[in-house]
């Protein structure tokens, strides 16, 4: 059986996965935290050597989910971690991904789904909810797009856009770069007409800027 351990802070919901997991027939719990930091002290002490698999959530006491597998991963590059969270928004998914998550569940998942996600994690592969992997896929085409707009425009153009974002007037732009109040709208212009936009808003928006 595959060595699993659980990292969730609410007690129902760790007795419950706890039975799930024990009850399959497939993975061994080894333990599980209430905390980030407990989980931290089990791997310090070498007591998870033999842990293949990480369930854990994000939004513990203390530590985060994401803090843990920050450190953890460099320790034991080889473990899979799934996040199981009842966050779906962006910034998070993105922050787990990078930190070293390999999949990313939500906690409205149905239990047979979730011992399905675990052997898809054991397997090698990135289990992800609909919901998020829609994100991540419309984050992707958001990306590129920003990319593509981007490169219609020119470096000049682009640092005017930069100090819009922030959000500097025409004359502090002119004073950053050295040039006319003029000379700022007529870039502004350009850019309008090269992105397809009507104002300052949208074209932020569409380039990536906001």
């Amino acid at each position: 059986m595959t060595p699993i351990v659980i990292i969730e802070d609410d007690e129902k919901i760790r007795n419950y996965l706890s039975a799930l997991i024990a009850g399959s027939g497939e993975f061994d719990l080894l333990a599980s935290f209430g905390s980030g930091e407990e989980a931290i002290q089990y791997f310090e002490k070498g007591l998870g050597d033999k842990v293949e698999l990480v369930l854990a959530d994000i939004q513990l006491p203390g530590k985060s989910g994401i803090e843990v597998i920050e450190w953890l991963k460099p320790l034991r590059p080889d473990i899979q971690i799934m996040i199981l969270s009842a966050f779906d928004d962006a910034d998070k998914v993105f922050k787990a991904l990078k930190a070293g998550a390999t999949g990313y569940i939500l906690k409205t998942t149905e239990a047979y789904k979730l011992i399905e996600a675990l052997r898809d994690l054991r397997k090698g592969g990135s289990p992800m909810s609909n919901q998020i992997a829609r994100k991540v896929v419309n984050a992707f085409q958001q990306e590129i797009n920003h990319e593509n707009l981007s490169d219609k425009l020119s470096a000049r153009e682009k640092e005017v856009l930069h100090w819009l974002s922030k959000g500097f007037s025409y004359k502090d732009i002119a004073e950053k770069l050295f040039i006319s109040v003029d000379t700022v709208r007529t870039h502004i212009r350009n850019i309008y007409e090269k992105l397809h936009v009507g104002n300052r808003n949208e074209a932020l928006r569409k380039t990536g800027f906001r």
